[in-house]
């Protein structure tokens, strides 16, 4: 998985810029289908992307955004809230994870999306798919910036510590593997792969299942 935002598919294009940058609309749309976009929830979520950095939504740009996609073919802005709750699911996974530990910098805006994501207070309750989740990927796409580099991080970890473990001949969990092994074999790796470029030939590979880069 490449983690960034860069290669998803976008949101409906009513999100993608404040709503004070955005043509005015005579007749302001403030519900969702049936359901009203209630005052306070829409405050308590621009608080969250306010943390995360990112401008505030008003309920005609939500309102306009769920009418995009109501109706809307396979693709284009669905497969994007598919994308983004793939990613939340890594997120959870990463800080789930007990023998990875989070850089600083990422640890507050993941538990931002895993929280709000299985939260009870959530910003667009009681609609059909996809709609029912746009405010999770709105909240995704908030945080990314700040977790794109980190989740690219655990997912390589992940990928290290499964070679690791067909190495030993065990199950992933039943040896340590810490966040420090892991630069310490990625950087084994990448010396392997100069070495590799510098000679000009992969007779130097080893087989895929002798890396030689066991942890002690």
């Amino acid at each position: 998985m490449n983690a960034t935002i860069a290669t998803l598919n976008p949101l409906p294009a009513a999100l993608q810029s404040p709503a004070w940058a955005g043509p005015r609309h005579p007749a302001r749309r403030r519900s969702i289908g049936r359901f009203p976009i209630r005052a306070e929830a829409l405050a308590r979520f621009n608080r969250l992307l306010a943390r995360l950095q990112h401008f505030p939504l008003d309920r005609d740009q939500l309102a306009t955004a769920s009418r995009e996609l109501v109706g809307q073919p396979q693709g284009g802005a669905l497969e994007g809230i598919r994308q983004r709750l793939q990613l939340a699911g890594a997120v959870e996974r990463m800080i789930a994870d007990p023998d990875w530990q989070p850089a600083s910098q990422a640890a507050a805006p993941a538990r931002v999306v895993v929280d709000y994501v299985h939260g009870e207070h959530v910003l667009i309750p009681h609609q059909p798919a996809p709609v029912d989740r746009l405010d999770d990927a709105i909240l995704v796409d908030a945080a990314w910036p700040q977790l794109a580099g980190e989740v690219d991080s655990y997912l390589d970890y992940c990928r290290l510590r499964a070679i690791e473990a067909e190495l030993r001949g065990c199950a992933v969990g039943e040896f340590s593997f810490s966040r420090k092994d892991w630069e310490q074999v990625r950087c084994a790796e990448a010396g392997l792969r100069a070495h590799v470029r510098r000679v000009g030939s992969s007779s130097y590979l080893p087989e895929p299942a002798s890396y030689g880069f066991r942890v002690y």
